[in-house]
């Protein structure tokens, strides 16, 4: 029996996935949930087991969470707080309320997870019921990261001489393992490229609420004859802004900016990219060429 989620029976599935000393089944004919017991077969017609959640799957969602808290003290304290062995959901959800606007976006992020989840899980039932499978569910339309970092396009008026500092601390601690000689090399190659006077050039910088210097991304023509590609020679993001999506977030601004420039390729030739980040520019459509990347825009 093809049943349809409406919000309400998608609430009454948040509310049973928090609920780890019951179990619950969709009631397909009155599309609501009964608690499960011996009397009542899943029979995928008139009862349906409702997604999978375990409290490791509890964890990892509270550990991923964690983990895009810029600010160092909610951060380390919930951090220990998952770390702890025991009563680690109570004192999370005691520990964070000590702090409401991250509590408010880990409900926001909480919320959307399980959005996804029930999307998916009901999208693979309508699958099977031999139906067009539905888009994702809307959810609050809310940017964690612009809560706390803005995002700024440079141009001809941009101080440019305090983001070079910037960067010079930022290749000095990524080039730690190599001699001094090195990373001086690769800050003046990267600065020569950066201060260019170049006509044609597309870059955003990232800062935190409370103005620290979170990240960069810098593009430029190949020549004043060649502007239908654009080569990517900074991208950088500061150490403890790192696996929040900042760089995500400024690559995509980045591109989209190029493209409506009507540029139809953009190169990285000769950044040094660590491996981490690769995945990266995979997702945004790069692709290996050579020892660098290329992505086709139009």
């Amino acid at each position: 029996m093809v049943f349809t989620l409406t919000d309400s029976l998608v609430q009454e599935i948040i509310n049973a996935l928090e609920n780890q000393e019951k179990k619950f089944l969709v009631d397909a004919k009155n599309s609501s949930l009964i608690e499960k017991d011996v009397s009542i077969k899943v029979d995928n017609d008139l009862y349906y087991e409702i997604p999978n959640w375990t409290s490791a799957n509890g964890f990892s969602l509270r550990e991923a969470f964690v983990s895009k808290v810029y600010s160092p003290i909610p951060r380390e304290e919930l951090n220990e707080v998952l770390h702890s062995g025991r009563g680690v959901f109570k004192n999370f959800k005691n520990t964070i309320k000590q702090y409401p606007e991250i509590e408010k976006k880990w409900h926001l992020y909480k919320n959307s997870s399980f959005l996804e989840l029930i999307n998916n899980w009901y999208n693979e039932l309508r699958d099977l019921w031999g139906l067009e499978k539905l888009d994702q569910m809307s959810e609050v339309d809310e940017n964690l990261i612009y809560d706390d970092f803005s995002f700024f396009e440079i141009n001809s008026d941009f101080d440019k001489s305090e983001i070079v500092s910037q960067i010079n601390s930022i290749i000095k601690n990524d080039c730690q393992d190599f001699s001094e000689d090195v990373s001086m090399a690769y800050y003046e190659m990267w600065k020569k490229d950066f201060l260019s006077e170049s006509t044609n050039q597309i870059g955003f910088v990232c800062r935190s609420n409370s103005d620290d210097f979170a990240g960069l991304v810098l593009a430029n023509s190949v020549s004043e004859n060649q502007k239908k590609v654009m080569v990517i020679n900074s991208f950088f993001v500061s150490t403890g802004f790192r696996g929040l999506g900042i760089g995500t977030e400024l690559l995509s601004l980045c591109l989209s900016k190029i493209k409506e420039a009507e540029c139809k390729w953009v190169l990285i030739p000769y950044l040094i990219t660590p491996e981490k980040i690769q995945p990266l520019l995979f997702r945004m459509g790069f692709e290996k060429l050579g020892s660098g990347y290329a992505a086709k825009l139009q």
